[in-house]
């Protein structure tokens, strides 16, 4: 196990003061409205999509995660332009894991992310998870291993590269983009009856992720998630080691806003000194936007943030 620079926690108000962007940010309700609209008119247009796709489509995957429930589906969009497939091959695959810090949030509000990369060629994949307090912190880890062992297999009916994998989460997306990359993959397909490749993910792309869970189960706001010390020790990338990453695979880029909080900008930085700058190459700050305006900045064409995840998906666009 790594020892990393892990945060000295501060006061019960401090700590909300850093972690509570609805609070940081007076406009965050505009931000959520806009993405629910625009979300929704995404799927309302793009008629190839496939939605609410179950990823526990086996009992060995259903016995893997341990608890199953309506919301475990994933949304599909191939891509609409052959631009992005390497001749003989299917498209990129780009998998966008929402935040919501593992309570709050839905897939559905989050297809807004979809239209830049399906018009460039990459196939996009939605997954959903079941939030806390119904399941624990680590219970969303395995739904996403599931989802991505999904992927992995299932993908290419759909035109993707099961080869191209980019992962890309935010907020408490990004740290379940962490614990992906640091997944012994061989193992999960041992448990769940299947073959899978020691490192599925080509990339991973964290946007304000968090990497170092104790100050988390500190947060007043958020004690309904009921983190053990334990939990926030497993279930921190940043204890964890760096990612194996057979033929150079598996390397993380890591973003957050320039006007996050000091513990964003913190926990940001902390994945790279812990995994070293090899396994996470891109370490940045993105200047003039908060916890919210910064996953807007991924659909914005020719932004930092989105040259960053098409370059993750092979610089194919």
């Amino acid at each position: 196990m790594n020892t990393s620079p892990l945060a000295t926690v501060g006061s019960p108000a401090w700590l909300d003061s850093q972690y509570n962007n609805r609070a940081l940010v007076p406009a965050f309700a505009q931000h959520l409205q806009r993405w629910a609209t625009d979300s929704l008119s995404v799927r309302q247009q793009l008629s190839q999509a496939r939605l609410d796709v179950p990823y526990l489509d086996t009992p060995q995957a259903q016995a893997f995660v341990g608890t199953t429930g309506p919301v475990q589906t994933l949304d599909v969009f191939p891509a609409t332009t052959s631009a992005g497939s390497a001749q003989g091959r299917g498209a990129p695959v780009l998998v966008f894991i929402h935040g919501g810090y593992w309570r709050a949030l839905d897939k559905s509000d989050h297809s807004f992310v979809v239209p830049p990369f399906v018009a460039q060629g990459a196939c996009v994949v939605v997954p959903n998870y079941t939030l806390c307090p119904a399941v624990r912190v680590g219970d969303i880890t395995r739904q996403m291993v599931a989802a991505v062992a999904w992927v992995w297999h299932h993908i290419s009916e759909h035109g993707g590269d099961p080869d191209r994998i980019t992962v890309v989460g935010h907020s408490a997306g990004g740290q379940l983009v962490g614990m992906l990359l640091a997944t012994d993959w061989l193992d999960v397909g041992r448990q769940m009856g299947v073959v899978l490749p020691a490192q599925p993910l080509q990339h991973g792309v964290s946007i304000s992720g968090l990497f170092d869970m104790e100050p988390i189960r500190q947060t007043p706001f958020l004690a309904d998630l009921g983190l053990t010390p334990e939990e926030a020790i497993s279930q921190s990338p940043a204890n964890l080691p760096a990612p194996q990453r057979p033929g150079q695979r598996g390397r993380l880029t890591t973003v957050a806003g320039g006007d996050e909080s000091d513990e964003f900008k913190r926990q940001n930085r902390l994945i790279q000194q812990a995994w070293g700058s090899d396994a996470v190459p891109v370490c940045e700050e993105l200047p003039g936007l908060n916890h919210f305006s910064v996953v807007e900045e991924l659909v914005r064409p020719g932004s930092r943030l989105n040259i960053l995840v098409s370059d993750s998906l092979g610089a194919y666009f």
